[in-house]
């Protein structure tokens, strides 16, 4: 079993190794939902909640049922399902006690389903050989991680709103001239720790 502590789990996590910056995860639904920092305060949020209760779900369907019954070859398959499943329910109450959150993010709520990130904190919960708590700390780290990254996005898009951006750097190359900014700029953290 890996041996960091959850707390630097969780900064490494946020910082150092940024599953979005730093591995390029779940940027689909990054760069389509950074437009407004509103949207991606709640979009942050759900992507968060969603990707600490799956990791989470993932460690014990994958240590309680399929490593026990040798089935780890079905484990992208099932966690899928699992991230489905959760994502459909998450979509469910956001609806009924947030609609105007439900609203603002539109298609980009069920597409949590097929966000990359989620899928790849429970892989690398399970590469890594992480226990319980350090799989919850890393999926809320990882989640925290992602949040910070579309707020930032989000907020330097609007602040490029008034800016005067050349004319070939219009749209979506600047959002990802920025973000690589944005992924060296979090390379300075490096010294710091890394997630094993």
């Amino acid at each position: 079993m890996n041996e960091t502590p959850v707390l630097l789990l969780i900064i490494a996590s946020i910082l150092t190794s940024n599953i979005l910056l730093n591995n390029f995860l779940g940027m689909c639904s990054f760069l389509v939902c950074s437009r407004q920092v509103n949207a991606a305060l709640g979009l942050g949020a759900a992507v968060t909640f969603v990707m600490t209760c799956t990791t989470v779900i993932n460690y014990w369907v994958y240590y309680a049922v399929l490593h026990p019954l040798h089935l780890e070859h079905l484990q992208f398959i099932i966690f899928i399902a699992v991230i489905a499943a959760f994502v459909q329910l998450v979509e469910m109450f956001i609806e009924r006690f947030c609609p105007r959150l439900y609203y603002a993010l539109g298609i980009f709520l069920p597409l949590i389903t097929v966000n990359c990130a989620i899928l790849g904190a429970a892989l690398f919960m399970v590469i890594r050989n992480y226990g319980f708590w350090q799989s919850a700390g890393f999926g809320f780290g990882s989640g925290l991680g992602w949040a910070l990254a579309i707020v930032l996005l989000a907020g330097l898009r609007k602040k490029m709103g008034y800016s005067n951006v050349p004319k070939p750097f219009h749209g979506v190359a600047i959002v990802m001239l920025v973000t690589g900014v944005m992924a060296i700029a979090f390379l300075g953290f490096a010294g710091m720790i890394a997630v094993q």
